[in-house]
């Protein structure tokens, strides 16, 4: 998964050849408190015929992306515009075109951490295919945000070396890894980031090193940076190792018997609490909420801070199961979980940013 939050300017639509969307001040996609899914409305662009429209040399599609499509949840409805970038300067011309005509905007890439409203989105997805690889020496790898995270795990680990062993098990991308922080067992992307380059929201492309960046338990500073429009690369240092390849291993044989790999879900739902010597999943299990259901939405027996689509899920269905889960735990042992996962109100505008 990779989400970048940016600003859309406030200035007035000039008039365009398809219809045009109404103007947002800033857009973000936000953790939850849990919000009521506008169920009373119609999705956000019901014609029947695609329409397109080609803007420097990009295609952006109007209405007919289903964003089920694109999270490993299989969950949401159509977005008002859609399009793929495959390199940086597509990804400026994204950006640019969506400032241009005051269009709010997401970048994602895998969709691992995302829950769609099935109404959709009214704003522009830009999907990341900057999918690049460069090894800049042994143990040095500089991947584009778009490059898939569990790819580049596997094959450093192949290489020999060590530091992302856990990746292999992390269905996203590296802007998203890096955005989030991700980690497991041990491990964060943190510990071997050496830098990374963004775009801004000025489009201005900027390489932050290490130095500059602070990562947390889930976090990052990329989700405090008002101008940051996307993640472009990142670098990572590897140190060599003998045994990284046969670690890696392990871990994923542990996760094959440990998580529900062949399930739709979007991984661990819930942060760990801090200080507690507890995980989130203890918390649920002991809840009595392992196999709990709230129409397609479940969790697993199979682990319980896995919350899966069983094939008939609506996005107020796992609204309302992540909200149980919630409550129970707190009812039971007085303790507020957090959400990892990212919940994508159709209609974002800048009272849902503030609030």
């Amino acid at each position: 998964m990779e989400i970048n939050f940016p600003f859309s300017t406030s200035r007035q639509n000039p008039s365009l050849m398809l219809p045009t969307p109404p103007t947002f001040t800033k857009m973000a996609s936000m953790a939850f408190p849990v919000v009521q899914s506008p169920r009373n409305s119609t999705p956000i662009f019901s014609s029947n015929k695609e329409q397109t429209q080609n803007w420097n040399a990009l295609k952006f599609v109007r209405g007919k992306k289903l964003l089920k499509d694109l999270s490993t949840w299989g969950i949401g409805g159509p977005c008002n515009y859609f399009v793929q970038v495959f390199h940086q300067t597509h990804l400026l011309s994204a950006i640019r075109y969506c400032r241009e005509f005051s269009i709010p905007y997401v970048v994602i890439g895998k969709g691992s951490n995302c829950l769609f409203d099935d109404l959709g989105f009214d704003g522009c997805v830009l999907l990341n295919q900057i999918d690049f690889l460069e090894r800049m020496e042994p143990g040095v790898y500089r991947a584009g945000s778009g490059f898939r995270f569990n790819h580049l795990g596997s094959l450093s680990c192949n290489e020999g070396f060590t530091g992302l062993e856990f990746a292999a098990g992390i269905p996203g991308t590296v802007g998203g890894a890096t955005y989030m922080n991700a980690g497991a067992n041990g491990q964060e992307t943190a510990n071997v980031i050496e830098s990374v380059d963004i775009v801004t929201t000025e489009g201005n492309f900027r390489t932050l090193n290490r130095i500059d960046l602070t990562f947390g338990y889930r976090s990052s500073s990329f989700q405090d940076m008002d101008n940051l429009a996307a993640i472009v690369a990142a670098t990572f240092r590897l140190e060599r190792s003998g045994s990284a390849k046969k670690r890696q291993q392990e871990l994923l044989k542990r996760r094959r018997a440990t998580q529900p790999v062949n399930e739709r879900s979007a991984g661990s739902v819930f942060r760990n609490p801090v200080n507690l010597g507890v995980s989130a999943a203890e918390l649920i299990d002991k809840a009595g909420l392992k196999g709990c259901s709230i129409g397609g939405a479940m969790v697993t027996n199979i682990h319980a801070n896995f919350l899966v689509n069983n094939g008939a899920s609506t996005s107020q269905d796992m609204l309302n199961l992540i909200a149980l889960v919630k409550d129970k735990v707190d009812s039971k042992f007085g303790v507020q979980l957090e959400e990892e996962v990212l919940y994508f109100h159709p209609y974002w505008n800048y009272a849902n940013w503030e609030r």
